[in-house]
């Protein structure tokens, strides 16, 4: 008898689990960010932005909001998108799309994409934080959606930016 219900409470509790899996994920606070028509379906962040100066080549790192220190970085074998090495990629009237994993509170630092995947270990957060190159490069930010729903986002996102309607997105910075 302890078997069968034992048994029973298993399924149950698989069952709950499943349910619960199955249900769509919506990263934290992004949930009123999505506009209608565009896919809930996780994904990383279509993140378009200009900058101050080209730094396509350099490292990035997100700093704290008061930019006295570096929050997030890179490893140095976490710098590759699709095998390449993670370079923004080149839009229209000077924006990038980012294929790093930026924010609004980004800084780049002296170290080239290149240099960085060479080093043996990740350099530690200080000598990071002494290399910054820029600590506020960001002119203007936006998140448009999520990188599933394009089919050819090179082409869609210039279509957007040379439209104008680049301000239907999420404006971030």
């Amino acid at each position: 008898m302890i078997k069968a219900s034992f048994s029973l409470c298993l399924i149950f509790l698989s069952l709950t689990l499943l349910q619960d899996c199955s249900r769509p994920f919506t990263p934290s606070g992004s949930a009123s960010n999505v506009k209608s028509g565009q896919s809930t379906v996780p994904s990383p962040p279509c993140i378009i932005y200009k900058t101050r100066a080209d730094y396509s080549k350099y490292i990035p790192v997100i700093l704290s909001e008061d930019k006295t220190k570096i929050i997030s970085y890179p490893d140095v074998k976490d710098v590759y998108f699709n095998g390449e090495l993670a370079y923004p990629t080149r839009l229209n009237d000077g924006f990038f799309l980012d294929n790093r994993g930026i924010g609004p509170d980004v800084a780049f630092l002296t170290i080239t994409y290149e240099q960085y995947s060479r080093l043996d270990i990740t350099p530690p957060v200080t000598e990071l934080f002494n290399s910054i190159l820029d600590k506020d490069p960001v002119i203007v930010m936006y998140q448009c959606g999520n990188r599933i729903q394009y089919k050819e986002i090179v082409i869609e996102l210039n279509e957007l930016i040379s439209s104008g309607k680049i301000t239907s997105c999420d404006k971030l910075k």
